[in-house]
């Protein structure tokens, strides 16, 4: 898994305030595995994560990108952020 920092923490930004956990979001981390791991991350929440994270990072989440593999922790959303901002951006 390859990304910045900063795109690292804006994803953990972006998914403690989807969710409405910011009082946790220091616990989260690349590691943090998403479903399963977090209650509130359900399919209309993984819809509006996308659209923030679109917003975000000014790219836009494909259809087919919706997999479990992409959301299975912040890491790995992480990841698909960074290369999708820079391939889009």
């Amino acid at each position: 898994m390859m990304f910045s920092q900063d795109t690292l923490d804006r994803v953990i930004v972006v998914v403690a305030k989807t969710l409405g956990i910011q009082d946790r979001a220091h616990t989260l981390e690349a590691t943090t595995e998403l479903f399963g791991s977090l209650p509130e991350l359900d399919s209309m929440s993984v819809v509006a994560l996308s659209v923030n994270l679109e917003r975000e990072f000014d790219f836009e989440i494909d259809d087919e990108d919706f997999t479990g593999e992409v959301f299975d922790s912040v890491g790995t959303l992480a990841a698909y952020v960074e290369q999708n901002k820079q391939t889009q951006g």
